[in-house]
């Protein structure tokens, strides 16, 4: 055989060897991708229809709806126009509106809970959820609050009588304004403390089924006073005198005997000024210095006074009133200062006299002598008369 039989020979068997299988591998593999694919396919169609596409059942305002599973409230909301629902407004503080979306937010409920609006974004709807939802309600602005002073008013008469009483002091109240911060807007809101007004009233007792008289004494006490004390300690009367405070200081001995033998001592000032032309400061320490040498002299407090030539009115209540409980006016006028003589004194007392009557007269500051000359028979025929004798103090309780 030759060497070219050789090589056909091994060609040829060559040709007749059994083919490849790498095919079939490659059919199996697709194969199996395929089952993946078709399973994936299902699984994810199945997913998605579970959890994004499907519709289920709930009821918003009591109307049923379906809704994709994957919704959130929020977008509820928002296909829905918010289901007519608006927000608050916002309300200045004499309740006009400020802002017509300021108040509070539109009110959602899931299932009776409250949801916040910053969760409505990712809350998502369960089956059969019942959903409510309302408009926000209105809100006032922010406010700050002041407290104004109000002054007190006066109830002052002075035109009924001599005995001139404070029956209630006057007191400032206090009102509770709001200040919108937004607005600047005021109201008020009413008092947080009323006001309460000065009342002075004046009377002239007039005691049923009795008579009496009340003898008052001005400007001292002076050398004349011992003399005066005398007869009314003689007569066995109670009378009221009007001390000066300077007077006091000089003749303390006269005042602590006033005192003792159950006279009523009251101020007549400090240095007998005309009141009406002071300042209230001046005023003020007038009285003051009145009352707080009378206390000096004699141990005496009180807040009663006449003032000098009766003027006090009721700019002077206005300006005092703290600082006294009465101010004694009279209604018989003796003129005694005009040195008119005893009878005089005595006739002018006698002529006017009547029950309640509150009698003017000195024992100081000046001569006082037909003051001291025409008193007993004052007392005398006043008591003919059936006159008993009061103080100040007494005629102002009947």
């Amino acid at each position: 055989m030759t060497l070219e039989d050789d090589i056909e020979e091994l060609s040829f068997e060559d040709s007749v060897r059994p083919p490849r299988k790498h095919h079939t591998w490659l059919r199996v593999i697709l194969a199996m991708l395929l089952t993946v694919l078709v399973a994936g396919g299902a699984t994810g169609g199945w997913y998605l229809w579970n959890y994004h596409l499907r519709r289920i059942p709930v009821t918003v305002n009591r109307v049923d709806r379906l809704v994709r599973i994957d919704s959130t409230i929020a977008t509820l909301l928002h296909d829905n126009d918010d289901f007519n629902a608006k927000p608050g407004r916002l309300l200045d503080i004499t309740g006009k509106v400020l802002d017509k979306r300021g108040g509070g937010a539109i009110v959602v409920k899931r299932n009776g809970a409250a949801v916040a609006t910053a969760q409505l974004g990712s809350t998502r709807m369960a089956d059969n959820d019942v959903i409510t939802v309302e408009s926000g309600k209105d809100q006032t602005e922010a406010h700050t609050v002041r407290y104004d002073t109000v002054k007190y008013g006066t109830d002052i008469n002075l035109n009924n009588g001599p005995l001139q009483e404070v029956k209630q002091l006057g007191k400032d109240g206090m009102k509770e304004i709001w200040v919108g911060r937004r607005s600047k807007k005021e109201v008020d809101k009413g008092f947080k403390k009323e006001p309460q007004n000065l009342v002075v009233q004046s009377h002239s007792p007039r005691p049923a089924g009795r008579k009496v008289i009340a003898l008052t004494f001005d400007d001292g006490p002076s050398q004349y006073s011992d003399a005066i004390l005398d007869i009314l300690k003689e007569k066995g009367v109670k009378a009221t005198f009007f001390d000066v405070g300077e007077s006091s200081a000089q003749y303390p001995k006269q005042e602590k005997r006033m005192l003792a033998e159950g006279h009523q001592v009251a101020s007549h000032s400090n240095t007998h000024p005309y009141m009406p032309k002071m300042g209230r400061d001046e005023l003020r320490a007038e009285i003051t210095a009145g009352f707080d040498n009378l206390k000096k002299a004699s141990g005496l407090e009180t807040k009663v006074m006449r003032a000098p030539y009766g003027a006090f009115g009721v700019e002077q209540w206005k300006q005092c009133a703290d600082l006294l409980d009465m101010n004694v006016l009279w209604d018989i006028d003796t003129e005694d200062w005009k040195m008119p003589g005893a009878q005089a004194i005595h006739d002018a007392v006698l002529n006017n006299a009547h029950n309640g009557a509150v009698v003017l007269m000195h024992d100081g500051g000046g001569d006082r002598s037909q003051d001291v000359e025409a008193l007993p028979g004052i007392i005398d025929d006043l008591k003919k008369q059936g006159y008993e004798f009061v103080t100040i103090e007494q005629l102002s309780e009947m």
